[in-house]
């Protein structure tokens, strides 16, 4: 005998609805899942890419690419550490993740933040490779 022949047809609904709604949330992810998923993103564009680079991950963070923002213009230079929005002073959690263990975990807030933050600072989207090496650099950061 099934589970569901046991219940009373409301029941047996209520069930179905609730495994359903289960399934239709993203699962809890972590940073190297993220990591994964953007070094196929990144060989896909270019057959020839090896890995991501802390140091090129640095380098991204801090520079302006030619705007007045940086990554660092809010999450301050030691991504370890609080920030601020630059001009509306909201403030901001660590981003490096050995400080704030919430961050990329969510697979919808990294899609969103990584739109909104590379055109604040680029103007456009930034690259599979240009979110893995930020990515592999905020881990090694430590607080």
């Amino acid at each position: 005998m099934t589970v569901t022949k046991s219940l009373s047809p409301i029941a047996a609904l209520l069930l179905a609805s609730l495994v359903a709604s289960a399934h239709a949330q993203a699962p809890a992810r972590t940073p190297v899942d993220f990591q994964a998923t953007l070094l196929a993103e990144a060989r896909q564009a270019n057959p020839a890419f090896k890995a991501f680079s802390a140091e090129r991950g640095q380098t991204f963070f801090t520079a302006t690419h030619g705007n007045d923002w940086s990554c660092s213009t809010c999450h301050t230079r030691n991504p370890a550490q609080a920030g601020a929005h630059d001009k509306t002073k909201k403030p901001i959690d660590a981003l490096a993740p050995s400080a704030n263990p919430r961050r990329f975990t969510d697979a919808a807030k990294v899609d969103k933040w990584f739109r909104r933050n590379c055109k604040d600072v680029l103007a456009r989207e930034c690259t599979a490779e240009e979110k893995g090496d930020l990515l592999t650099y905020l881990l090694t950061v430590k607080p």
